[in-house]
């Protein structure tokens, strides 16, 4: 991926040592479109700075950045800074109407945020419709000058987002989608730093292609940008050490094979020992129900320098679509670091039990073509999006905006994961459930078989947490919590639910403001299946949200 001299020289600076203990690091990011080739087709689609995948955002823990964001396309944008804290200043998460009013066309907004205790892979992302799926970029945070990594120092490092491709435009798709009541369409390609590789019945070659030293480390940084996949990711003929996912130190673990869900990173080692070549980089999706897939398989190079052209390319083979024991061994073979310097702090008192069971459901539509709808909901609410800042409506304390009234468990218990209720029509609201400030949260997350079960990449904005267990069937709330790891569970932001099963979280609700809580597959996410933590101030300026910035943008 390519950096400008601009990025170029900051992220020397940062690599040197004269670089100060914090700073202030600025951008300027300008939302403008860009015809773009892809599939043997063009179309304009939303970018940062004219780049696809956009800028990548570099700095250093605990730095203070400054993020100015010029809207100069003909929609509404806002942007998400996913994974970061945002310790007390929500106002810069970025989820239209949760936390920010969007940022009208011809209008900017300085997003200001703190890198506080963070370090790692991370990710930006629009945060409004389906403008992400183009919209998108990774955030770099390097430790603190002097401090090293917690595994060997990498010779070089390297960005990989992932993606994908539309030949329509998205925003069209979801519109048709709702106007019709059915599932949109699935995506045509898989991107690597937005290439597709080579494609059938199409001359377009574009690939990325990932020049390296034989006998050197690379650190790559791994991010699913997808808006809808689950991705298994593999190099032909090398192994992989994962050493941190969602900015958080793991213990580090081999393997042949990656899995991100859309808004997960994963940070791993690579060493080039295999032998001067050139060795296919593959992207393919999991999904193990009747759901449709894109099953297109997106390819790159990794190409060893003084590789000769007559040297054939080395291939690998993907896991099947369906692969659910892969996506099983790479989940349990995640764990903290928890060291002295990156202790795993993982609550173990608990002031609120929860159950969300999330899936979707079909509700009447009378203006559908077939009379009904799908939705999404947690616990059989469909989030209703208000037109206000859930957010901004707290803090002045505007009423009717929204209740926080979301409940803590299903309203009516069922097997959840055996046979579906007759009736699948969801209930609406914009509810929010409220937290004590410091209080401690364990959230069992309970897929459900309602229409067709699936994995469920499950975002918490504003915090990080522990994935304490997880297990196929429903939750035994008597047998399960006895098999916990309360050690030195995986820390994580987003977390996949397993198909027809369930993962539980613990996190201290340490965090004033309004959090979103949803399905990071943007068709789901759109379907309603989300809600919001409203998490109250503590005691004095420094556990209370900050006040609202002079140009926090206006509904």
């Amino acid at each position: 991926m390519f950096m400008s001299w601009v990025q170029m020289l900051l992220f020397v600076s940062l690599l040197s040592p004269t670089s100060v203990q914090s700073e202030i690091r600025h951008y300027s990011f300008t939302v403008v479109l860009k015809n773009t080739t892809r599939l043997c087709a063009s179309k304009p689609i939303v970018t940062v700075n004219g780049k696809f995948p956009g800028p990548t955002l570099y700095a250093r823990e605990d730095d203070n950045v400054l993020v100015n964001v010029t809207n100069l396309i003909k929609d509404n944008v806002t942007i998400h800074w996913h994974g970061v804290r945002q310790l007390r200043t929500g106002w810069s998460d970025g989820p239209a109407y949760i936390t920010q009013c969007p940022i009208q066309p011809g209008r900017s907004y300085l997003y200001n945020f703190t890198l506080t205790g963070q370090r790692g892979t991370l990710l930006w992302h629009a945060h409004i419709a389906w403008l992400r799926s183009t919209m998108h970029g990774a955030i770099v945070i390097l430790p603190k000058k002097g401090v090293p990594y917690p595994f060997p120092k990498p010779d070089k490092q390297k960005v990989i987002v992932l993606g994908e491709w539309w030949k329509s435009d998205t925003e069209a798709v979801i519109n048709e989608a709702l106007q019709t009541g059915l599932a949109p369409n699935v995506s045509d390609a898989h991107t690597i730093n937005g290439y597709t590789g080579p494609v059938p019945n199409c001359s377009y070659r574009g690939a990325y292609n990932l020049h390296v030293e034989n006998g050197k480390t690379y650190l790559l940084r791994v991010i699913n940008a997808a808006l809808n996949d689950e991705l298994f990711f593999k190099i032909a003929g090398h192994d992989l050490t994962v050493v941190e996912v969602d900015a958080a130190y793991t213990k580090p673990f081999k393997t042949d094979t990656l899995f991100l869900g859309p808004g997960q990173t994963t940070t791993a080692l690579l060493t080039t020992d295999s032998g001067i070549g050139k060795y296919v980089i593959a992207i393919s999706p999991f999904m193990d129900t009747v759901v449709s897939v894109d099953t297109f398989t997106g390819t790159g190079y990794l190409i060893y320098n003084n590789t000769l052209p007559s040297i054939p390319t080395t291939v690998t083979t993907m896991p099947p679509v369906n692969a659910t024991w892969k996506t099983l061994v790479f989940a349990e073979s995640l764990r903290s670091l928890n060291s002295k310097q990156y202790p795993a702090n993982v609550p173990l008192t608990v002031d609120h039990s929860l159950l969300f069971t999330i899936g979707v459901g079909i509700d009447p539509c009378a203006t559908c073509s077939n009379g009904s709808r799908a939705v999404a909901a947690i616990n059989n609410i469909t989030f209703d999006m208000p037109t206000i800042a859930i957010l901004e409506a707290h803090y002045y304390g505007i009423k009717g905006v929204f209740t926080d009234d979301f409940p803590g468990k299903p309203l009516m218990p069922y097997d959840y994961t055996g046979v579906q209720p007759t009736n699948l029509q969801t209930m609406h609201g914009t509810r929010v459930y409220r937290l004590a400030y410091n209080s401690t949260v364990e959230l069992v997350i309970q897929g459900n078989s309602m229409l067709a079960p699936e994995s469920h990449p499950t975002h918490l904005h504003g915090f990080n947490f522990f994935a304490v267990g997880r297990g196929l069937g429903n939750f035994n709330p008597a047998k399960d919590p006895k098999k916990y790891n309360l050690v030195d569970p995986v820390e994580r932001n987003t977390i996949s639910v397993p198909t027809a099963g369930w993962t539980a979280i613990r996190f201290r609700a340490d965090n004033p403001g309004v959090w979103f809580f949803h399905c990071h597959l943007e068709v789901h996410t759109t379907w309603g299946l989300k809600m919001a933590f409203l998490v109250e101030n503590g005691k004095g300026p420094n556990e209370s949200v900050v006040p609202p910035p002079r140009d926090l943008p206006q509904c």
